[in-house]
């Protein structure tokens, strides 16, 4: 029951059936944490790829092609660089001073509509147990999460972010409000630990 997702389509190409390469692209979402183009995302969506392309939502609709510094498995964090600067980079919150009913907002790409924000508030916090990853502190929300919302973020009613989204628990595969985000305190120790120790 529990989805780690990012979306996106298979598609096959060659002439002749027999001779056929399977091409694979997917989609996710991530978050610039600095203006020189560092961003955080989960290892589920990065894990893998021959080439990560970044696409950003601004009016500049610039695309680049992104490095992967750095990813940890156990904690699902990924960490891309991008050569870009005066980048639009998110205010990081405290999340160890989230509670039960605060109000957050879920930020990513489901199904590749494009930027989407959905509404909810924390459900729970320190849920782990659960074996989705070897390290489990997670946010639980009931804001909608969907395919593409992987690595996307979460926040604050002031806009700050406080977690990166992860999973879902759902029968249909859809959101059926049972969300989890890693807590941006864990993901920053985890990204720093990346760039400073070079992977």
């Amino acid at each position: 029951m529990f989805r780690r997702f990012f979306g996106g389509d298979d598609s096959q190409s060659g002439d002749n059936p027999r001779a056929r390469t399977h091409k694979s692209e997917s989609l996710g979402s991530g978050v610039i944490i600095t203006d020189d183009g560092y961003i955080l995302t989960n290892n589920h969506v990065v894990d893998g790829a021959d080439d990560v392309k970044v696409a950003l939502t601004d009016d500049s609709k610039s695309e680049y092609t992104a490095k992967v510094v750095g990813s940890d498995p156990q904690t699902d964090v990924a960490v891309l660089k991008i050569d870009a600067k005066d980048l639009k980079a998110i205010t990081l919150a405290d999340s160890d001073k989230l509670e039960v009913g605060d109000i957050v907002l879920a930020i990513g790409n489901p199904f590749g509509v494009g930027q989407t924000v959905t509404k909810g508030i924390v459900s729970a916090l320190g849920r782990g147990g659960l074996g989705i990853v070897d390290y489990e502190d997670f946010i639980q929300t009931d804001a909608a999460i969907n395919p593409g919302n992987s690595g996307g973020a979460l926040v604050d009613i002031e806009g700050r972010l406080i977690g990166i989204n992860q999973s879902i628990v759902s029968r249909s595969g859809g959101s059926q409000g049972i969300g989890f985000a890693v807590p941006i305190n864990l993901a920053r120790e985890v990204m720093d630990s990346i760039v400073t120790g070079g992977g």
